[in-house]
């Protein structure tokens, strides 16, 4: 037996190297994945960030473009600092913003880069870029924020920002990591699709302290990103900029259509604010900023912002009482002033005087009969059946519902049905009496400035639109707009009827808005005052101009501006000469408008 001992010894060292050397044979031949792994660690993967598509206006002019900035990313792995005052004023931040950086940047991966300082300005970058290679585990990642070079259509255009946790959870495309930049607002947001364009990836080869050693394997697994798509807008940059002259100092809302096709030429919310204020790496700050305002800059008024419509309604009953046949060019109501206020005019009217001299009582009394036809004896039932019916017909006119702009968060004012009044007086406990004051535009119905210009555009079409817009075309191609704006809507009314209309809004600028008559430019135009409980009323005006070949259709809404003959008229007029004429005749209005001296 002890003769076998050596033996036995020698078999089993044989055996363990066998195995061992069998475990080295396949590691080192049959095994890559310790090379990758080596390989990864001296890899670094980049994400190449496409530009984001740029927005023109309608005449080429461009609005939104790319400014190139630097994220500089860290690996904590790699991570080395000497002498750290030096490291703090090279690079312009604090000792507590250093570590909170720095262990962010662990939490996140203690291998993987991430970013450490965000949006470093071109001035800035060109100060650091030579000392980059004192400090292993941190280099550069190119970026773009969104300029303007010429700072209006803020709320139109809207902005961008680092995606949400929340936004995170909710992309189902995978396309977005935390850091990433998206559209927030405006036709940044609803076009983010469009305009982000596609990621690419670059591998580069960099030694044990950072510093880049060029492509791994001559970039044969990079990829390139992809621009993102255009926009063309159908702004008009010029016309936005004197509009935003025009409102500076005021609060209200400018909406100019093209009616043939429903493409918004101005969007202007005033107050408005520069678009530059909300890009680069004081994004947050003038963001808390802005938004801490009284006067809420970033309240998109245009779209979000809801009012009586006022005297500009009655062309609407005007239109519904025409097409049901309750009302003939010829009915004639007197002004009756026990009814509802009015202010002095001729009496009494017919529908024609009605419109031309923006007559209340006329309007009660021709409401009245388009609500109770007395299809039931009970009038409380009666007025319930009226009501509903005209508040389908009302909706027709793109009213009591978003109209489905190009732009998130739209509102889409209110048209109160017969649930409507059960809900507060009970069912059967209201009649005409209840709801009167829906005859002129008030009470209960509320409309967006965007839903008043569309009436002017319906008017001037005499009976249809387009859902109003702001893309024209997308890579300079027009077949690629969705197709939603491309589809005529009807509301019903028959075109004969917008003659007579037609006519009597010209005539009303004789009555109500002297100062937007232009000797050379038919403009067709209704004025309106929207009571205000809080202050002084709303100054509503909306027009379309020339009368006989509209070319653009205009509302104009500037709050606490008393009548709408003032402000507000005299404001589209200047918007559409300028629009129609490219130059003002009438400075002394231009200077009106703009000192906004209306109530005195």
């Amino acid at each position: 037996m002890n003769d076998q001992r050596p033996v036995v010894i020698i078999i089993f060292v044989f055996l363990i190297g066998l195995v061992l050397l069998t475990k080295l044979f396949m590691i080192q031949v049959m095994d890559d994945s310790f090379i990758r792994k080596a390989e990864r660690n001296a890899i670094q993967r980049v994400v190449d960030h496409p530009y984001r598509g740029l927005v023109y206006d309608r005449n080429g002019k461009l609005l939104v473009y790319n400014n190139p900035i630097f994220d500089l990313m860290i690996v904590p792995k790699e991570f080395e600092v000497g002498d750290t005052t030096r490291f703090l004023n090279l690079f312009g931040i604090t000792k507590e913003h250093l570590i909170e950086s720095y262990q962010a940047a662990r939490k996140y991966s203690y291998v993987k880069p991430s970013t450490f300082i965000k949006q470093i300005s071109t001035n800035d970058f060109a100060k650091i870029q030579d000392f980059l290679i004192d400090y292993p585990g941190l280099f550069i990642m190119t970026r773009s924020v969104r300029s303007y070079p010429e700072p209006v259509a803020s709320h139109a255009l809207g902005y961008i920002g680092e995606i949400s946790g929340r936004q995170l959870e909710l992309d189902s495309s995978g396309y977005y990591v935390q850091g990433d930049y998206v559209g927030l607002s405006g036709m940044e947001r609803f076009y983010e699709d469009e305009m982000r364009g596609k990621k690419g990836v670059k591998y580069k080869m960099v030694n044990v302290r950072g510093i880049d050693k060029g492509p791994f394997k001559d970039g044969e697994y990079d990829t390139a990103s992809v621009a993102g798509h255009n926009i063309n807008s159908s702004i008009d940059m010029e016309l936005q900029k004197y509009g935003e002259l025009l409102m500076q100092g005021k609060t209200g809302s400018v909406v100019a259509i093209e009616p043939k096709t429903g493409e918004i030429l101005s969007m202007i919310s005033a107050p408005f604010y520069d678009p530059n204020s909300l890009t680069g790496a004081e994004f947050s700050k003038s963001y808390r900023a802005l938004n801490s305002l009284e006067t809420k800059p970033l309240f998109n008024r245009p779209i979000m912002a809801t009012y009586p419509p006022g005297s500009i309604f009655k062309i609407v009953q005007s239109l519904i009482g025409l097409q049901e046949g309750i009302l003939t060019p010829e009915t004639t109501f007197a002004c009756n002033k026990s009814l509802v206020a009015c202010h002095n005019h001729p009496s009494p009217v017919n529908l024609f005087g009605a419109i031309r001299n923006s007559c209340n009582p006329y309007y009660h009394q021709a409401f009245r009969q388009i609500i109770n036809q007395e299809v039931s004896s009970n009038t409380y039932k009666d007025t319930e059946i009226g009501l509903n019916a005209w508040r389908d017909r009302v909706l027709k006119f793109g009213l009591g519902g978003k109209l489905g702009v190009d732009m998130p968060n739209e509102k889409g004012g209110d048209v109160p049905s017969s649930k409507y009044y059960d809900h507060f007086y009970g069912n059967g406990r209201w009649k005409y009496s209840t709801i009167y004051s829906l005859s002129i535009g008030q009470g209960e119905l509320l409309v967006t400035p965007l839903q008043m210009a569309n009436l002017a555009a319906i008017f001037a079409n005499k009976g249809y639109y387009y859902t109003p817009h702001l893309v024209k075309a997308i890579d300079g191609d027009k077949s690629r707009i969705p197709q939603e704006y491309l589809t005529k809507h009807q509301v019903g009314v028959d075109a004969h009827h917008f003659d007579m209309v037609q006519d009597a809004m010209v005539q009303a600028l004789y009555g109500t808005a002297q100062r937007a008559i232009m000797k050379d430019i038919q403009i067709a135009g209704k004025t309106g005052t929207a009571q205000n409980p809080h202050g002084e009323d709303h100054s509503v005006f909306i027009a379309f101009a020339p009368k006989d070949n509209p070319q653009i259709a205009i509302a104009v809404y500037v709050e606490n501006a008393g009548w709408g003959g003032r402000a507000a008229a005299s404001t589209a007029s200047l918007m559409i000469e300028k629009y129609l004429k490219d130059s003002i005749s009438r400075p002394d209005l231009e200077k009106y408008v703009i000192t906004g001296n209306f109530i005195y």
